[in-house]
């Protein structure tokens, strides 16, 4: 046994995957391009770009079609049968445990937290993407018909593990919402990746790829926007908090022509209860706007909303 194959022999009982992986792929004297050639013939798709990525550990299988695909894996670089999807297992219970800061699901943030779980699942995001919010600043457009016309977003986020390359942005639009017609714009360091929706909660999650990969305790600051305008009137604007830490900014601004005759700040712990925190905000003459400013976000929700004549 040549001592590749030992590591090998060692990293598939030790992990972590990426490095079995690669290490395989190393031992076997596979390019990817023939790995991609070989699965194709099992019936299964998978970029290169993807094998790529899994084998750096920068991003991890995780749909149905990627798990089919790992083991596919096993097969054509002749590993032990649920070698490499035992190691996923456990690696992903390692990170929960040891990288992820301490943070809120989304269950307990959005009401169509079920809907929001499976698009991340589909663009095969980790539970936390890899990273957490330093700060924040939101601007929120309101038009004439008291529709929610769109929103601008100028966020810092740091790292918390190697590799992180992408941030999934979410939007959820009020009630009658199409999100089909929602427009993602990626506005300042980085690029509009995969964009997913679902017609009957309002909700779009747009990939927002970066230009390099990030290294743990790396900051990256970016900006992004959407513009909808397709839903009914709204009363209030709400951003859900996964982590705390980082400062969070939000400037509502309202059009000439529908201005509210009252506007408050809320909290609230969890999107089932009470909102808190209530401040009564005063609306600037010219600009028409209100904002609110928290210094140290805590987990849980933040908002405006605001009353009709």
């Amino acid at each position: 046994m040549s001592h590749t194959e030992a590591d090998l022999v060692q990293l598939l009982h030790t992990g972590p995957f990426h490095l079995a992986l690669r290490t395989a792929l190393a031992v076997r004297g596979l390019p990817l391009q023939r790995v991609q050639h070989h699965l194709a013939h099992r019936g299964v798709r998978v970029g290169v770009t993807s094998l790529s990525y899994w084998q750096q550990g920068a991003r991890r299988p995780q749909r149905p079609e990627s798990l089919k695909a790992v083991r596919a894996l096993e097969e054509v670089l002749q590993l032990p049968g649920n070698s490499l999807l035992r190691l996923l297992s456990e690696d992903a219970a390692a990170r929960e445990g040891a990288e992820r800061p301490a943070g809120r699901s989304y269950r307990s943030l959005v009401e169509a937290s079920g809907v929001v779980e499976e698009l991340f699942a589909e663009l095969e995001s980790p539970a936390d993407g890899g990273l957490h919010t330093v700060g924040h600043h939101e601007r929120v457009r309101i038009g004439a018909d008291r529709e929610l016309l769109g929103r601008e977003s100028q966020h810092v986020v740091r790292a918390h593990r190697d590799g992180v390359d992408r941030y999934l942005a979410l939007h959820l639009g009020d009630p009658g919402c199409d999100p089909a017609r929602v427009r993602v714009r990626a506005l300042e360091n980085c690029r509009t990746g995969r964009v997913r929706w679902h017609a009957g909660t309002g909700v779009v999650v747009a990939e927002l790829l970066f230009d390099a990969r990030l290294r743990a305790g790396d900051t990256h600051l970016f900006s992004y926007g959407f513009d909808d305008g397709t839903a009914g009137p709204g009363a209030e604007y709400q951003r859900g908090f996964s982590f705390a830490g980082g400062q969070y900014v939000l400037q509502v601004r309202f059009d000439e022509a529908a201005l509210p005759v009252r506007c408050r700040r809320f909290a609230q712990a969890s999107a089932g209860a009470p909102r808190g925190g209530r401040t009564e905000l005063t609306l600037s003459g010219r600009h028409r706007t209100v904002h609110l400013v928290e210094q140290g976000v805590r987990p849980g929700i933040l908002g405006i909303d605001w009353d009709w004549a």
